[in-house]
Protein backbone atom coordinates (compact mmCIF):
# COMPACT_ATOMS: atom_id res chain seq x y z
CA UNK A 1 0.00 0.00 0.00
CA UNK A 2 1.39 3.67 -1.21
CA UNK A 3 0.06 6.42 0.04
CA UNK A 4 0.52 10.15 -1.61
CA UNK A 5 -0.85 13.53 -1.03
CA UNK A 6 -2.05 16.09 -3.82
CA UNK A 7 -2.52 19.22 -4.05
CA UNK A 8 -5.87 20.35 -5.68
CA UNK A 9 -7.63 23.95 -6.22
CA UNK A 10 -9.98 23.08 -2.68
CA UNK A 11 -7.07 21.80 -0.83
CA UNK A 12 -4.69 18.45 -0.68
CA UNK A 13 -6.31 15.29 -1.30
CA UNK A 14 -4.84 11.63 -0.35
CA UNK A 15 -4.14 9.19 -2.85
CA UNK A 16 -4.10 5.28 -1.15
CA UNK A 17 -3.03 2.57 -4.11
CA UNK A 18 -3.10 -0.91 -3.41
CA UNK A 19 -0.79 -2.20 -6.63
CA UNK A 20 -0.19 -5.98 -7.92
CA UNK A 21 3.00 -7.47 -7.50
CA UNK A 22 3.98 -7.62 -10.77
CA UNK A 23 2.91 -5.15 -14.04
CA UNK A 24 -0.69 -3.94 -13.47
CA UNK A 25 -3.23 -4.57 -16.63
CA UNK A 26 -5.36 -1.62 -15.67
CA UNK A 27 -6.12 0.68 -12.95
CA UNK A 28 -9.42 1.63 -11.07
CA UNK A 29 -9.76 4.99 -9.21
CA UNK A 30 -12.29 5.11 -7.04
CA UNK A 31 -13.66 7.80 -5.06
CA UNK A 32 -15.97 7.55 -1.33
CA UNK A 33 -19.57 8.69 -0.71
CA UNK A 34 -20.40 12.24 1.08
CA UNK A 35 -21.05 9.92 4.20
CA UNK A 36 -17.86 8.29 4.61
CA UNK A 37 -14.16 7.57 3.66
CA UNK A 38 -12.50 5.17 1.51
CA UNK A 39 -12.51 2.73 4.31
CA UNK A 40 -16.51 1.67 3.46
CA UNK A 41 -16.55 -1.98 2.95
CA UNK A 42 -16.84 -1.75 -0.50
CA UNK A 43 -14.03 0.05 -1.61
CA UNK A 44 -12.05 -1.77 1.26
CA UNK A 45 -12.68 -5.01 -0.60
CA UNK A 46 -12.25 -4.19 -4.14
CA UNK A 47 -8.76 -2.72 -2.79
CA UNK A 48 -7.47 -5.84 -0.87
CA UNK A 49 -8.23 -8.13 -3.50
CA UNK A 50 -8.46 -6.93 -7.47
CA UNK A 51 -4.48 -6.58 -6.99
CA UNK A 52 -4.12 -10.13 -6.86
CA UNK A 53 -6.12 -10.19 -10.77
CA UNK A 54 -3.50 -7.89 -11.83
CA UNK A 55 -5.45 -4.55 -11.53
CA UNK A 56 -3.99 -1.64 -9.25
CA UNK A 57 -6.45 0.06 -7.03
CA UNK A 58 -5.91 4.04 -6.07
CA UNK A 59 -8.94 5.26 -3.28
CA UNK A 60 -9.10 9.04 -3.99
CA UNK A 61 -10.14 11.01 -0.19
CA UNK A 62 -11.53 14.09 -1.30
CA UNK A 63 -10.02 17.33 0.30
CA UNK A 64 -13.51 18.03 2.30
CA UNK A 65 -12.50 14.84 3.93
CA UNK A 66 -9.33 15.26 4.69
CA UNK A 67 -9.57 18.35 5.59
CA UNK A 68 -11.77 16.85 8.72
CA UNK A 69 -14.97 18.04 7.26
CA UNK A 70 -17.90 16.30 8.44
CA UNK A 71 -20.33 17.52 5.20
CA UNK A 72 -19.02 17.22 1.55
CA UNK A 73 -19.10 20.02 -0.85
CA UNK A 74 -20.99 20.41 -3.59
CA UNK A 75 -20.96 18.61 -7.15
CA UNK A 76 -18.87 21.36 -8.66
CA UNK A 77 -15.77 20.94 -6.04
CA UNK A 78 -16.09 17.80 -5.52
CA UNK A 79 -15.48 17.42 -9.72
CA UNK A 80 -12.95 19.56 -9.53
CA UNK A 81 -10.73 18.22 -6.97
CA UNK A 82 -11.41 14.64 -9.15
CA UNK A 83 -10.25 15.95 -11.99
CA UNK A 84 -6.91 16.99 -10.71
CA UNK A 85 -6.31 13.46 -8.56
CA UNK A 86 -7.15 10.69 -11.18
CA UNK A 87 -4.47 12.05 -13.41
CA UNK A 88 -2.42 12.62 -10.49
CA UNK A 89 -3.40 8.81 -9.85
CA UNK A 90 -2.29 7.50 -12.88
CA UNK A 91 0.87 9.42 -13.15
CA UNK A 92 2.26 8.05 -9.91
CA UNK A 93 1.11 4.66 -10.33
CA UNK A 94 2.88 4.26 -13.87
CA UNK A 95 0.05 1.94 -15.00
CA UNK A 96 0.06 1.75 -18.70
CA UNK A 97 -3.39 -0.03 -18.99
CA UNK A 98 -6.71 0.99 -19.40
CA UNK A 99 -8.03 3.44 -16.78
CA UNK A 100 -11.54 2.91 -15.28
CA UNK A 101 -13.27 5.12 -12.98
CA UNK A 102 -15.93 4.78 -10.08
CA UNK A 103 -16.61 4.97 -6.77
CA UNK A 104 -19.69 4.78 -4.06
CA UNK A 105 -22.74 6.91 -4.19
CA UNK A 106 -21.63 10.71 -4.71
CA UNK A 107 -18.58 9.35 -5.67
CA UNK A 108 -20.05 7.17 -8.01
CA UNK A 109 -22.09 10.26 -9.17
CA UNK A 110 -18.35 12.74 -9.86
CA UNK A 111 -16.65 9.92 -11.97
CA UNK A 112 -20.19 9.27 -14.28
CA UNK A 113 -19.47 13.23 -14.32
CA UNK A 114 -16.32 13.66 -15.30
CA UNK A 115 -15.40 9.96 -16.97
CA UNK A 116 -14.97 11.88 -20.91
CA UNK A 117 -12.47 14.30 -18.93
CA UNK A 118 -10.15 11.75 -17.55
CA UNK A 119 -10.42 9.30 -20.55
CA UNK A 120 -11.44 6.40 -18.98
CA UNK A 121 -12.13 3.19 -20.50
CA UNK A 122 -15.15 2.54 -18.19
CA UNK A 123 -17.21 3.43 -14.74
CA UNK A 124 -17.88 1.55 -11.81
CA UNK A 125 -20.80 2.88 -9.81
CA UNK A 126 -21.42 1.23 -6.43
CA UNK A 127 -24.52 2.16 -4.70
CA UNK A 128 -25.40 4.89 -7.54
CA UNK A 129 -27.73 7.14 -5.46
CA UNK A 130 -30.64 7.50 -8.32
CA UNK A 131 -32.05 9.87 -6.13
CA UNK A 132 -32.73 11.07 -2.27
CA UNK A 133 -34.25 8.01 0.11
CA UNK A 134 -38.34 8.66 -0.50
CA UNK A 135 -37.84 10.94 -3.19
CA UNK A 136 -38.16 9.73 -6.23
CA UNK A 137 -38.75 12.64 -7.96
CA UNK A 138 -35.51 14.11 -7.95
CA UNK A 139 -33.85 11.74 -10.35
CA UNK A 140 -30.22 11.63 -10.91
CA UNK A 141 -30.38 9.40 -13.85
CA UNK A 142 -29.16 11.60 -16.11
CA UNK A 143 -25.90 11.24 -14.66
CA UNK A 144 -25.46 7.37 -15.79
CA UNK A 145 -27.04 8.06 -19.32
CA UNK A 146 -24.68 10.55 -19.85
CA UNK A 147 -21.72 8.85 -19.61
CA UNK A 148 -20.14 7.55 -23.08
CA UNK A 149 -17.89 4.83 -22.02
CA UNK A 150 -19.11 1.18 -20.63
CA UNK A 151 -20.68 1.51 -16.90
CA UNK A 152 -21.17 -1.04 -14.46
CA UNK A 153 -23.78 -0.53 -11.76
CA UNK A 154 -24.06 -3.01 -8.58
CA UNK A 155 -26.86 -1.81 -6.68
CA UNK A 156 -28.44 -3.51 -3.06
CA UNK A 157 -31.82 -4.67 -3.70
CA UNK A 158 -32.41 -2.85 -0.58
CA UNK A 159 -31.07 0.34 -1.19
CA UNK A 160 -33.25 3.58 0.01
CA UNK A 161 -31.12 5.41 -2.78
CA UNK A 162 -33.04 3.51 -5.28
CA UNK A 163 -32.56 -0.33 -6.34
CA UNK A 164 -31.84 -2.20 -9.13
CA UNK A 165 -35.50 -2.00 -10.53
CA UNK A 166 -35.36 1.65 -10.62
CA UNK A 167 -32.08 1.59 -12.85
CA UNK A 168 -32.31 2.84 -16.65
CA UNK A 169 -31.69 0.50 -19.36
CA UNK A 170 -28.18 1.02 -20.49
CA UNK A 171 -25.93 0.33 -18.18
CA UNK A 172 -25.21 -3.19 -16.89
CA UNK A 173 -26.86 -4.03 -13.65
CA UNK A 174 -25.60 -6.16 -11.59
CA UNK A 175 -28.18 -6.48 -8.39
CA UNK A 176 -26.74 -7.49 -5.48
CA UNK A 177 -29.28 -9.67 -3.13
CA UNK A 178 -30.51 -8.18 0.46
CA UNK A 179 -27.69 -5.12 0.73
CA UNK A 180 -28.66 -2.13 1.57
CA UNK A 181 -27.07 0.99 -0.05
CA UNK A 182 -23.66 0.57 2.10
CA UNK A 183 -23.77 -3.19 0.92
CA UNK A 184 -25.00 -4.46 4.67
CA UNK A 185 -26.74 -7.58 4.55
CA UNK A 186 -29.23 -8.65 7.30
CA UNK A 187 -28.26 -12.16 8.79
CA UNK A 188 -31.10 -13.66 8.17
CA UNK A 189 -29.98 -12.99 4.29
CA UNK A 190 -29.84 -15.73 1.50
CA UNK A 191 -25.96 -14.32 1.03
CA UNK A 192 -23.69 -13.56 4.17
CA UNK A 193 -21.64 -10.46 4.89
CA UNK A 194 -19.11 -11.86 2.94
CA UNK A 195 -20.65 -13.52 0.17
CA UNK A 196 -22.33 -10.12 -0.90
CA UNK A 197 -18.71 -8.50 -1.03
CA UNK A 198 -17.56 -11.55 -3.01
CA UNK A 199 -19.91 -10.69 -5.68
CA UNK A 200 -19.06 -6.95 -5.78
CA UNK A 201 -15.67 -8.14 -6.26
CA UNK A 202 -16.22 -10.74 -9.01
CA UNK A 203 -18.21 -8.63 -11.22
CA UNK A 204 -16.27 -5.40 -10.81
CA UNK A 205 -13.22 -7.70 -11.19
CA UNK A 206 -14.39 -9.25 -14.71
CA UNK A 207 -15.65 -5.55 -15.88
CA UNK A 208 -11.97 -4.10 -15.20
CA UNK A 209 -10.18 -7.21 -16.15
CA UNK A 210 -11.88 -7.56 -19.41
CA UNK A 211 -9.93 -7.36 -22.53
Amino acid sequence: MKHWTVATPLGDARLTADLPRDVAKALLVLGHGAGGGIEARDLAALARELPAAGIAVVRVEQPWRVAGRRVAGPPAQLDKAWLVAVPEAVRLTGVAGPLFVGGRSAGARVACRTAGDVGAAGVVALAFPLHPPGRPDRSRVAELLGVDVPVLVVQGDRDSFGGPSELPDGPRIVPVPGADHGFKVPASNPLSQSQALALVVEVVSHFVGMP
